[in-house]
């Protein structure tokens, strides 16, 4: 005669392949959608940041050894369409962000930005 336990266990583990089979591909949402929102909050002002670090290096690369870079806000909403996907970049996100890190990558010796208008 069979063990009790090992049809239980061999029961349990056929019902949890079953469930499986049954519901793949069917979450449409995540379990805590405030935090999942948040989190792609972040991901986008992170990408932000990015995106004006690498537009002030262009903007510096390009300018001639006597001038000052000219970084646009459109440089930074350029720069997250091309690189980072985004198709919708709202201007006053992308000015913030060139703010930010304008101030914090010491640019205000040599480059202009329209992010302050």
């Amino acid at each position: 005669m069979t063990e009790p336990f090992g049809v239980l266990v061999v029961a349990a583990g056929v019902a949890l392949i079953l469930c499986g089979l049954l519901w793949r591909g069917r979450v449409r949402r995540p379990f805590a959608p405030g935090r999942a929102r948040e989190a792609q909050d972040r991901v986008v002002r992170r990408e932000l940041r990015r995106a004006a670090d690498l537009a002030i290096a262009a903007a510096r690369r390009q300018a001639a050894p006597d001038e000052p870079a000219i970084i646009r806000v459109d440089d930074v909403i350029r720069v997250m369409t091309a690189h980072f996907g985004h198709d919708v970049v709202p201007r006053a996100e992308a000015a913030a962000a060139l703010r930010e890190r304008f101030e914090a990558g010491a640019c205000r010796t040599d480059c202009l930005t329209d992010a302050y208008d």
